[in-house]
């Protein structure tokens, strides 16, 4: 149980019931992989490290009893992780490739989790049906912060946060963030830089301060192509 070890060391404390259920995960995304490619990552400790670990490390900053939404959920990073390790949370889960859809469906029904769903859909059409109804929105290797702001702050309540998981070079993310936080309403709350396991990661804590502007986010790529 040499993981349960190292997750501790950074105050993650998995029983052996969760600790089994990362396991199932491991070996359904590695049987996965083989046909639909979800991760570059696949050997076990790598997985456990880069992915698992990764993705619950700030967990920390969230709330019991939130309302998260992981957009462009991928393989389901951070968001299952999360959920596995804190059954409080209530979960939402979207991604715009279908097959990742199935493969975030099946782990559901094999894991047994509850309050969680995954949407296929863009992020974008999900945003202007969906605003002001989320506590945190989480998000992992999608896209750059002015992009993510975009993306997430219609999604948030005021006084939600965006938690934007990326690597140690983030100073000209942040530098070109101004003016998307000005127009959508965040501030940059925090900036967390940490190591795990020699892999420089920061958490990039962003709150809504105040309602987005409606028009917000835009149509056909837009924020990705054009940023704010």
């Amino acid at each position: 149980m040499e993981k349960i070890e190292l997750f501790k060391k950074y105050n993650i404390n998995l029983s052996e019931e969760k600790y089994e259920k990362f396991m199932t995960y491991f070996n359904e995304l590695i049987l996965f992989n083989n046909q639909f490619n979800l991760t570059a990552i696949t050997e076990e400790n790598d997985v456990f490290i880069k992915h698992f670990l990764d993705s619950l490390y700030p967990e920390f900053l969230i709330k019991k009893n939130s309302k998260i939404i992981d957009i462009g959920a991928g393989a389901g990073f951070p968001s299952l992780p999360l959920k596995i390790y804190r059954e409080d949370l209530s979960v939402t889960m979207i991604d715009s490739l279908n097959k990742r859809i199935n493969f975030l469906n099946t782990m559901i029904s094999k894991l047994k989790l509850e309050n969680v769903e995954s949407i296929h859909t863009r992020a974008e059409d999900f945003a202007k049906l969906n605003r002001n109804k989320f506590d945190y929105v989480v998000v992992r290797a999608v896209a750059k912060l002015s992009t993510l702001l975009e993306y997430s702050l219609p999604l948030l309540n005021v006084g939600g946060k965006l938690l934007a998981y990326k690597g140690d070079n983030i100073e000209d993310e942040l530098a070109s963030s101004n003016n998307a936080l000005f127009i959508l309403g965040g501030k940059i709350q925090d900036v967390l830089k940490y190591e795990i396991e020699g892999n420089k990661r920061t958490i990039i804590v962003v709150e809504k301060i105040k309602d987005t502007p409606t028009k917000y986010p835009r149509n056909k790529n837009l924020p990705k192509t054009n940023p704010l």
